[in-house]
C-alpha cells in the first residue's frame, strides 16, 4: 500500500469510527470538504499542515494516519447516508 492509499484508508477508518461525516470533519479541521473527499479517494496529496489539522480535529496522533491495516482487512465502511432523526 502506498503512502497516499495508507492515509486515505486511515482517514476514513478514523472518521467513520467517530461517526463524523466528511462535511463535519472538514469544517472542524478548516479544510475544504471537496479537497477532503479527494484525500479519501486518493486523488489528492495531503500536505503536512492539512494532516496536522485533521489529526487535531480527530483528536488522534499524526502517526495514526500511517498505521498499516492488518493483512486481508476489509476497506473501512462508509457512514449511512441521510439525515439523523431528532427528538
Amino acid at each position: 500500500m502506498n503512502g497516499r492509499a495508507l492515509i486515505a484508508w486511515n482517514l476514513r477508518r478514523i472518521r467513520v469510527s467517530k461517526g463524523l461525516s466528511q462535511e463535519k470533519l472538514a469544517a472542524d479541521a478548516g479544510v475544504d470538504r471537496a479537497y477532503f473527499a479527494k484525500l479519501e479517494r486518493q486523488t489528492a496529496n495531503a500536505g503536512i499542515d492539512v494532516l496536522d489539522k485533521l489529526a487535531q480535529a480527530l483528536s488522534v496522533e499524526l502517526s495514526d494516519f500511517f498505521a498499516k491495516p492488518p493483512e486481508g482487512a476489509a476497506p473501512p465502511a462508509t457512514l449511512k447516508g441521510g439525515r439523523k432523526k431528532t427528538g
